[in-house]
């Protein structure tokens, strides 16, 4: 997303009064770095976690050692408690977790190859699931992935606030 689409949902979230804060994994920092390149970001962007290892999606946001053992870290049950518990540390109004796979090994299988990725997206006391595979190269998932958050981002506002 270029830097004036991105500008404009900050204003969007800045005019209906929500806040956002990210759990990352996959994207180790990335989201946020470029969220934060938009103007007005200042009263709208509360952080980002950045939860790379098993043990601070534990510590940190309450991931439970069980869920992690049964679906693995790049799983939707896994962000899904990413989120929550984000939710629970910043009370944003609009938080977003992201795992998967950008790499070889892990968790990656025929069923979840490498490019899989997971992200949750708690607003209004719901949570809205995405698995998407990315394809190219680490840096061009990268950069997709995050489009890709933003543009879910930006339909959901969309579908709460419908804009002239």
């Amino acid at each position: 997303m270029n830097k004036k689409d991105l500008t404009q949902l900050v204003m969007n979230l800045k005019d209906h009064d929500l806040t956002v804060a990210f759990a990352e994994s996959c994207t180790g920092g990335s989201l946020a770095a470029e969220f934060s390149k938009a103007l007005g970001t200042n009263g709208v962007f509360l952080g980002s976690m950045v939860t790379y290892d098993t043990i601070v999606k534990q510590k940190v946001l309450g991931v439970k050692k069980k869920t992690l053992d049964l679906y693995t870290a790049e799983s939707q049950q896994v962000t899904n408690e990413m989120v929550l518990g984000l939710q629970k540390l910043v009370k944003a109004d609009v938080c977003i977790a992201v795992t998967g796979l950008l790499g070889a090994g892990a968790s990656e299988n025929p069923e979840k190859p490498v490019g899989t990725t997971f992200v949750s997206l708690l607003f209004q006391d719901k949570v809205e699931e995405y698995r998407q595979l990315f394809k190219g190269s680490a840096e061009s998932m990268l950069k997709q992935i995050i489009d890709f958050i933003f543009q879910k981002l930006r339909d959901t506002l969309d579908r709460h606030y419908q804009h002239a």
